[in-house]
Order: C-alpha cells, then sequence, then structure tokens
C-alpha cells in the first residue's frame, strides 16, 4: 500500500539550511546548481531533473526516486535511503501529521479506512512492539523525519516564545467527553491557548483529546467550548471508535478557527504513538508528532513541556510520567522546570497520594529543594495562575 499522499508544508530555507524538506527549498537550491552535503528528505523527485544538479555528498532520505535516477546519484557521488515500499507509512516524512492527514479514507470508508487504522494494523500485522529486522528499519526512519520535523517546529516557537511557553497536559485516556474532567481540562487549555501557550498532550482520547479541544476553540468563548463538548459526548467512550471519530469529525468542522489563527489557537501540539494504535485519533491537535516509539514520545513531551504540567486523573500512563517528569526535574537534565500541577485533589491525595513521595524526593535534589513545584487543586482558574505565573 503506499503512503497516503499529505499537502506539502512549506519550511523557510534558512529555518533548515542543511536540510530540503519542502519543494519551494529545493527550487531555491536547484537554481544554484548545487545540492552538495545537504540532506533532502521525503520528497517526490521522481518528475524532478537532476542531471545539470552537483550531488557530491548530498543525501536523499526516503524520497521518490526512479530506478535510474537512484543508480546515476550514487555514481555521481550521492547517498541514497530508499523509499520502503511495502509500508502504508512515508519512510522520512518532511513535516508532522495534521489531522486531516491522520484521518484521511475516513469519509469514503469508514474508521477501518483511515490512514491512522491502517498504520495501526500494519504495525500488528508486522510484529506490533517487536517487528522484524527490516520493519523496525523502516519504523525508525519514520519517527527520525517526525522527531526531524518536530524539533524544527519547537525549536522555531522557543525562539519566538521562551521554554516557558510551553504546558503538558497528561492524564487519564478513559474519561469520557462531557464528564467532569474532560471538561476542566478543555477549560484549563482553553484559558492556557489564549495566554499563548502552546498547549502539548500526548494526543490520545480522553484529557488528551479534552486539552487539545481546549486550545482548538481558544478563539471563541467557553459557551462555544461547552457547546462543543456537549456535543462530542453524544459520542462519550473512544471504544466505539467509528462513532467516536465522526463526532469529532463533526465538531472540529462546526468549530473550525480561522485560517489567520496561530497553531497554538488552533489546537496546540499532540504527540501520540501506534503503541497505543486502539486509540482512535485525537484530531483537534494542529500540529502531531505521531511516532512509534513509545519511548521516544514520553521523552520529547516531557522535555518539551518546561512551562509546566498538569496531572489530571489517570492511572499507569500518568504516573509514569509524572515519575519521569520528576526525574527530568531532580538532575536539571534540561531546562528549569515549571510547576507540576496536579488537578483533582481527592485523586491525587487519596487514590494515588503522590505528594507524599514526590516532595521528599524533591527536597533533596543536587539542584535544591524543589518541593514547591508540587501544587494539588481543584480549582481551574487557580492552576491557570499557577501556570501563567
Amino acid at each position: 500500500m503506499s503512503p497516503t499522499p499529505r499537502p506539502e508544508v512549506i519550511t523557510p530555507i534558512d529555518h533548515s539550511p542543511d536540510e530540503i524538506e519542502s519543494y519551494e527549498e529545493l527550487r531555491l537550491h536547484l537554481d544554484r546548481g548545487t545540492l552538495t552535503r545537504l540532506t533532502v528528505q521525503g520528497l517526490d523527485l521522481s518528475q524532478v531533473d537532476l542531471a545539470d544538479v552537483e550531488v557530491a555528498d548530498a543525501l536523499f532520505v526516503g524520497c521518490a526516486l526512479g530506478d535510474r535516477q537512484v543508480l546515476e546519484l550514487i555514481q555521481r557521488g550521492a547517498h541514497v535511503v530508499p523509499v520502503f515500499p511495502d509500508t502504508p507509512f512515508p519512510t522520512q516524512p518532511s513535516h508532522l501529521y495534521t489531522p486531516d492527514e491522520l484521518a484521511a479514507g475516513f469519509a469514503a470508508g469508514g474508521f477501518d479506512a483511515m490512514y491512522n487504522t491502517v498504520v495501526y494494523r500494519h504495525y500488528l500485522d508486522r510484529g506490533g512492539a517487536n517487528p522484524d529486522l527490516r520493519e523496525a528499519l523502516a519504523q525508525r526512519i519514520h519517527d527520525h523525519g517526525i522527531e526531524n520535523a518536530l524539533a524544527g517546529l519547537s525549536a522555531e516557537w522557543l525562539d519566538r516564545h521562551g521554554a516557558a511557553s510551553v504546558v503538558g497536559i497528561m492524564g487519564g485516556h478513559a474519561e469520557h467527553r462531557g464528564s467532569p474532567g474532560y471538561r476542566d481540562a478543555a477549560a484549563l487549555a482553553w484559558r492556557l491557548a489564549q495566554a499563548d501557550r502552546l498547549v502539548l498532550t500526548g494526543g490520545g482520547p480522553g484529557v488528551m483529546e479534552a486539552a487539545n479541544l481546549g486550545a482548538y476553540l481558544a478563539g471563541r468563548s467557553l459557551d462555544e467550548l461547552t457547546a462543543a463538548i456537549d456535543e462530542l459526548a453524544v459520542e462519550p467512550d473512544f471504544h466505539e471508535t467509528q462513532a467516536y471519530t465522526a463526532a469529532a469529525l463533526r465538531v472540529r468542522d462546526a468549530y473550525a478557527p480561522p485560517p489567520s489563527a496561530s497553531w497554538e489557537q488552533a489546537g496546540g501540539l499532540a504527540i501520540p504513538t501506534w503503541f497505543f494504535g486502539h486509540e482512535p485519533a485525537n484530531l483537534f491537535a494542529a500540529r502531531i508528532a505521531k511516532l512509534f516509539s513509545n519511548a521516544a514520545r514520553e521523552e520529547v513531551i516531557l522535555k518539551l513541556s518546561r512551562g509546566g504540567i498538569v496531572f489530571a486523573p489517570g492511572r499507569a500512563g500518568t504516573v509514569q510520567e509524572v515519575f519521569q517528569a520528576t526525574t527530568m526535574t531532580f538532575y536539571g537534565t534540561v531546562s528549569p522546570s515549571g510547576p507540576y500541577v496536579f488537578l483533582g485533589r481527592r485523586f491525587w491525595t487519596e487514590e494515588l497520594p503522590v505528594s507524599s513521595l514526590l516532595a521528599p524526593l524533591l527536597r533533596c535534589s543536587p539542584l535544591g529543594d524543589l518541593s514547591d513545584l508540587i501544587h494539588i487543586t481543584d480549582d481551574v482558574d487557580e492552576a491557570a495562575e499557577l501556570l501563567l505565573g
């Protein structure tokens, strides 16, 4: 199966001077007559004439090329990592996914036909978390392309807004649409996105969908956010994958942000994984860095969430994120951490009394006493004030 066609995203040429990820960048270099020592990623070059272009030490990764082109490029000193022809996903994607790309095929064939599901079924058929060598390599090159695109976009964002502008929102995937926890997460994300914070989630359903939804409607009123949640709540349970996805697409269309909306106010960022591919895609993020590797996904979510992290009630996955984030903060392996806001007092003090373990640990950090980063609250307004400083 061939990869689903995806719209071209234009990247400024001065953003990645050694990497070519768009046709606009490619044309500029072709006009200069050289691709020497540059990397060309994920583009269809089958109809591009490269005969008079210098290609010594150029690297072509995941580009569509004819057999003769490949031979000629190698003979002229280029390096070629070809497309894996038997995968439904691109070998080296040059940009992050959009919701429309993950949902491609749904309108014609339903949930089973959409790109996100087709890739997940392929993932399972090829061994799931234990693929053979060929599939593991194809997945890793795909993830490298996504990670590279994410690094470029996040660096561009951080250059303009600073590390403290990215706020992670974590929590249970099983939180039903319309529940109090879902509404709280959406309202908090709405407040954050209105204040120019980039909302970052793990890209799943439940709390994660609620957070991206709040950011998606940041240009609208709270009453409209409530109305959108009410419409989604008609299909509350993500296990009903067809109806759940159809409801998301209807609400996306009905409450679409204006074309001029900045991407933090058009849904923010999500970093999901096909490791949990049984969950339907969260279709409210503006950009989606979907990976095969859950370990890489968790690492980058927590590294980027320097403006603070909200932990809504959740189970094993959320608790893993709590302790992984604490490790980063304890050792100071990335830039200084914003507050840890545990949303849901009863859950975090009775069911999983997190402070009794984290506070003594953070008090003995090599960086000094960091226990004051921990906050437990039921109040969305209080949580927003903590995160917005």
